[in-house]
């Protein structure tokens, strides 16, 4: 089959011919119908977190099952599911915690090999996924079988941006209704906060991002108010636009320290600051805890929308399904698995929300 692995970082990805492995007691063969490109994904390319070479990238793809383990039993053939990027065993301290997006199986299923290159080197699947590829053998705890009729294209964007955004805004800092909201990054999962803001019921929802395009589909989606940070401090337009008070909730979906900070100087007295974009591994970040204490702020991290998956993945079917949430407006190109890397770059160039491999 054909694959988009990764082989040096900072570097294109190359499309190779690989053999994948065929599923072990546990594990299920997805044929994938659509495979987002995601910036978490150019962001391991580019060396924000050290990964080895010889790894099938892409973590946000929707599919059908076409072949399972003798052990199988969450899911069966002919299922079309969607991929989680981290895996939900179940059974682990942490799921049994209602906190599966911080499942304890997460690195082994990572790390599992997943087939052959055509050199004889194994290769991995980025995040025990590898999406960008025209099938994935991958552990059945990361694929949740759902019931829609909706194309691939959009369920897709639940296995990660939509997943990550709205389960910001629903799970991790569970917005009030009539709250105040600031989102800096607009983005697919910028544009999912926001969407899961509005869902929320959130009375002013300001979008924070560059560029007259950003301001329109902010607007499109229920943003209230729009920020251009080209055109002066965001933080202190910000405070303008809220009478100097700041925002109950900032979320930061870029993943710096910088614009961290600044979601956490937009939060008010008693707010919250929600930091979702991923960070560099080494990445540090300075905030001055007297502020902290004194006007009792909290910054909280998100990981994959703090979401149960198997709760929450038919929820938002059904948010799509029934006009809540609108997904196909996320989706800016339908590109072929050899454009995987023209899809990185126009990424880059802030030209498109999401660009989506439909196309193997």
């Amino acid at each position: 089959m054909r694959a988009a692995v990764f082989v040096e970082t900072g570097k294109d990805l190359a499309i190779e011919d690989v053999e994948p492995a065929p599923p072990g007691p546990r594990d299920v063969i997805v044929a994938l119908g659509a495979s987002g490109v995601c910036h978490s994904d150019l962001s391991l390319k580019n060396g924000y977190v050290p990964m080895p070479p010889g790894v099938v990238l892409g973590h946000e793809g929707a599919g059908t099952v076409v072949e399972v383990g003798s052990e199988v039993t969450k899911v069966a053939k002919g299922d079309k599911i969607v991929a989680s990027f981290i895996p939900a065993c179940g059974v682990c301290p942490s799921c049994l915690n209602d906190q599966s997006h911080l499942c304890d199986t997460e690195f082994e299923v990572m790390m599992a090999p997943r087939g052959t290159r055509a050199g004889g080197e194994q290769y991995t699947g980025m995040t025990g996924l590898g999406t960008f590829a025209e099938t994935m053998t991958v552990n059945q705890s990361s694929v949740v079988k759902i019931a829609t009729d909706l194309p691939f294209d959009q369920l897709a964007l639940i296995g990660c941006g939509v997943t990550t955004g709205v389960g910001a805004a629903l799970n991790t800092a569970q917005v009030h209704p009539g709250a105040t909201v600031a989102i800096i990054g607009c983005g697919g999962v910028g544009l999912s906060v926001l969407q899961g803001a509005r869902i929320a019921g959130a009375a002013r929802i300001i979008a924070v991002d560059q560029g007259d395009e950003k301001r329109k589909v902010s607007e499109s989606m229920g943003g209230t108010d729009y920020v251009d940070s080209t055109q002066g401090d965001p933080v202190a337009q910000v405070m303008a636009l809220t009478g100097g008070r700041g925002v109950d909730y900032a979320f930061e979906v870029i993943g710096l320290p910088e614009t961290t900070l600044q979601a956490y100087n937009m939060a008010r007295k008693g707010g919250m600051a929600v930091m979702v974009g991923m960070t560099r591994a080494d990445a540090m970040l300075t905030i001055p805890t007297f502020d902290l204490f004194y006007n009792e702020k909290t910054l909280k991290g998100c990981k994959y929308g703090s979401a149960q998956v198997r709760r929450d993945f038919q929820r938002f079917v059904d948010l799509i399904e029934t006009g809540r949430l609108d997904t196909a407006a996320m989706v800016s190109r339908h590109i072929k698995l050899d454009e995987v890397n023209e899809a990185f770059r126009a990424m880059e160039n802030r030209e498109v929300v999401r660009s989506v491999i439909t196309e193997f």
